[in-house]
């Protein structure tokens, strides 16, 4: 699925959007170029999710793992070098858990990644437009809720 964006409300809406098509458990890879807006859509994600309010989200890039309520976490592996260092955050417990887990930057170790993922690259174009690209989500029948 390809969608284009021009604004930053226009990207939160489509992650509210895009919350809705996401299975009760994933994990979503947002891939992007810095200030692409991965979490301007993470926000809109979390939103879409009620896990949150879309201005309660920020990047987790200092504290890498954020968590909003009981079933989405937020991960910035931008700080990360190494394998090692992936490793005590304990994300196999995490991807475990039946969650949403958004993954900034998770591109960067696709070898510890599941291989069932959703992933999203976001793409800006000009000053505010984006091109957004979603590979992965599970199509369901027509009516299924999340649950």
């Amino acid at each position: 699925m390809n969608f284009r964006t021009s604004s930053e409300e226009e990207t939160v809406a489509l992650g509210r959007s895009l919350a809705r098509l996401l299975p009760a458990k994933a994990a979503v890879l947002l891939i992007g170029n810095l200030g692409a807006g991965k979490t301007t859509l993470a926000r809109g994600i979390v939103e879409g999710l009620e896990a949150a309010s879309a201005d309660d989200v920020s990047s987790p890039t200092f504290t890498l793992i954020h968590e909003y309520g009981d079933r989405v976490y937020h991960v910035d592996l931008y700080r990360l070098e190494t394998e090692a260092e992936l490793a005590t955050l304990g994300l196999e417990e995490i991807f475990d858990r039946d969650a949403i887990v958004l993954i900034e930057w998770g591109e960067r170790f696709p070898e510890r990644m599941p291989a069932d993922r959703i992933e999203i690259r976001i793409e800006a174009v000009g000053e505010d437009g984006r091109v957004i690209t979603v590979d992965g989500l599970p199509l369901r029948p027509s009516g299924e809720a999340r649950t």
